[in-house]
C-alpha cells in the first residue's frame, strides 16, 4: 500500500512536471508598453541622429566617420565595441548572462547619387566614387536602419531584466555594391567575435509606415553584374561603310537580350536583366572604337540564373558575330546570392509581431532587389529579415487610385516620414530579438 501511494505521487509529480509551461509566454501587450515608453523617451535623439545621417552620407567603405558616430552611441549604452572590421564595419557586444547569441545587423553606406527631396536636412554632401566626383545620398534608407538599430540597442539594454544572452549589433558597410557582408566575414566576423545563435535584419520601402512584411523562404534576388565590351573599329560618321560600329553592337544587345527573359526562361518565373548605361564615343560625327554596357543580372532561383547568364553570354557573342566583329569581353560577375529566412526563426517571431501589429504584420512576395545580408545565412546564421514601411498612409493610397506615384529606394525623391518609420523599425526589431531569446530559452 505505501509502495503504491508513493508510486502515484511520484506519477503525479511527473505529470505535472510534464505538463507545466517552462516559461510563461511572453506579454507582448507589456512589452509593447514599455518599448512605447522608451521610445517617447528616446526618440529626439535618434531623430537627431537620424537627420546627421541623412546629411551627411558616405559611400562603400569610405563610412569612416558613420561608423563612429555608430561607436560612440553604442559605447555609451555599455557595448563593447571593435571598429575597423571588414575596413570600416563595426561589431558591438553586450552580454547579459548565460543564453544565445542574437546578431541584429544595419548598414552604413549610402548611393553616389544627387538627393532632389528638398528636405531640410536633405545632403548636399560628395565624394569620389571611380574617379569622379558625385554627390552621395542615403536614397536606400540606411540612414533610417541605422537610427532604429541604435534605437533597438537601447530598448533591449533597457529591458535586460527580459532575457538572457548576448546582444551582436554589426554595422557593416558596403551593402549598396554587394561587398561589405563578406569583407566583415573574411576578417573573422564570426572567429574573432561568436557565431550568432540568430541573426535579424530590415529594410524599409514604399509603403506605409507602421507596417511591417515578412516571409518564409527565399527573400531577396540573387544578382550578378554585367560587363561587357564591344570591340569595332572606329571612323567618321558619315562613312559607316568603312567602321565597325560598336555603339550599333550595344543597342542592338539591349533589345535583343531581353528576349532571354521574354523567350527563354519560364515566364512563371523571376528573371530580370537590366542595362543600367552605355559607355561609348566622344562625338556624334565620329564612330567610336569601343562600346561598354553596363547592367545588373537578377533571379530566385539558380537554375533560372544560370539560364539567363548562359543567355546574356550567347546574345553578346551572337551580336558581335553579326557586326564581324572581334569577340566582346564578357564579365558576368557573380553578386549576392538570395537570402533565405529560417522557418524556425520567422515562426518564433511571427505570433509575437502578430499580437503587437495586427493586421498591419502581412506576408509577401519575395523582394527583387538583391541584399547581401544572404552572406551571413550562408554562413550558417539561422535568419530572418523583414520590411518596414515608410510613408503616410493617405499618400500610399492616393498613388493607389491614380495619383502621384511613390518614390522608391533608389529614387533622388525618396524620403521615409522619420518618426513613425523608426519607431516601427525599433517596436519589431525588438520583439524579433526578444522572440528568439525567448524561443532558445524554451529550447526550441
Amino acid at each position: 500500500m505505501k509502495q503504491s501511494l508513493v508510486a502515484l505521487l511520484a506519477s503525479v509529480a511527473l505529470s505535472t512536471l510534464v505538463s507545466a509551461p517552462a516559461r510563461a509566454e511572453l506579454d507582448v501587450a507589456a512589452l509593447k508598453g514599455t518599448i512605447a515608453a522608451s521610445l517617447e523617451r528616446d526618440y529626439p535623439a535618434l531623430d537627431e541622429l537620424y537627420k546627421d545621417l541623412h546629411a551627411h552620407p558616405e559611400l562603400a567603405f569610405q563610412e569612416v566617420k558613420t561608423a563612429a558616430k555608430l561607436a560612440e552611441q553604442m559605447r555609451a549604452l555599455g557595448f563593447e565595441v571593435t571598429e575597423k572590421v571588414g575596413k570600416t564595419g563595426l561589431v558591438a557586444l553586450y552580454r547579459n548572462g548565460d543564453g544565445p547569441t542574437i546578431m541584429v545587423r544595419t548598414e552604413l553606406d549610402a548611393l553616389p547619387m544627387e538627393e532632389k527631396t528638398g528636405l531640410p536636412y536633405a545632403s548636399r554632401d560628395k565624394a569620389n566614387w571611380n574617379g569622379r566626383e558625385t554627390f552621395v545620398a542615403h536614397s536606400c534608407g540606411h540612414d533610417v536602419h541605422m537610427a532604429s538599430w541604435v534605437g533597438t540597442a537601447r530598448t533591449l539594454v533597457g529591458m535586460k531584466g527580459k532575457w538572457k544572452g548576448t546582444l551582436m549589433f554589426i554595422a557593416q558597410p558596403a551593402e549598396e555594391i554587394v561587398a561589405g557582408a563578406k569583407a566583415m566575414i573574411d576578417d573573422g566576423l564570426f572567429v574573432r567575435f561568436p557565431k550568432p545563435d540568430v541573426g535579424f535584419a530590415l529594410h524599409d520601402g514604399g509603403f506605409a509606415h507602421g507596417y511591417v512584411n515578412y516571409r518564409v523562404g527565399i527573400g531577396s534576388s540573387n544578382q550578378d553584374g554585367l560587363f561587357i565590351r564591344f570591340h569595332g573599329r572606329g571612323g567618321h560618321g558619315s562613312a559607316p561603310q568603312t567602321t565597325i560600329d560598336p555603339v550599333m553592337m550595344a543597342a542592338r544587345f539591349v533589345v535583343d537580350v531581353q528576349s532571354v527573359i521574354s523567350r527563354e526562361k519560364d515566364p512563371t518565373e523571376f528573371g530580370v536583366v537590366t542595362v543600367g548605361a552605355i559607355h561609348s564615343g566622344t562625338a556624334g560625327n565620329i564612330i567610336p572604337d569601343d562600346a561598354v554596357v553596363v547592367g545588373t543580372i537578377r533571379s530566385f532561383k539558380p537554375e533560372v540564373r544560370a539560364k539567363i547568364l548562359a543567355g546574356v553570354e550567347r546574345t553578346a557573342k551572337a551580336v558581335a558575330l553579326m557586326a564581324g566583329a572581334a569577340p566582346p569581353d564578357i564579365d558576368l560577375a557573380e553578386g549576392a546570392k538570395a537570402v533565405m529566412n529560417d522557418a524556425a526563426v520567422v515562426s518564433a517571431a511571427e505570433p509575437v509581431l502578430k499580437a503587437a501589429f495586427g493586421d498591419k504584420l502581412r506576408t509577401s512576395p519575395p523582394g527583387t532587389a538583391s541584399e547581401d545580408y544572404s552572406e551571413y545565412v550562408k554562413a550558417g546564421v539561422p535568419s530572418m529579415f523583414f520590411n518596414i514601411g515608410v510613408y503616410d498612409a493617405d499618400r500610399v493610397a492616393a498613388a493607389r487610385n491614380g495619383g502621384p506615384p511613390l518614390p522608391s529606394n533608389h529614387s533622388p525623391l525618396f524620403a521615409p516620414v522619420p518618426k513613425p518609420t523608426i519607431e516601427t523599425g525599433v517596436t519589431a526589431m525588438t520583439l524579433a530579438v526578444l522572440s528568439a531569446f525567448d524561443s532558445r530559452a524554451r529550447g526550441q
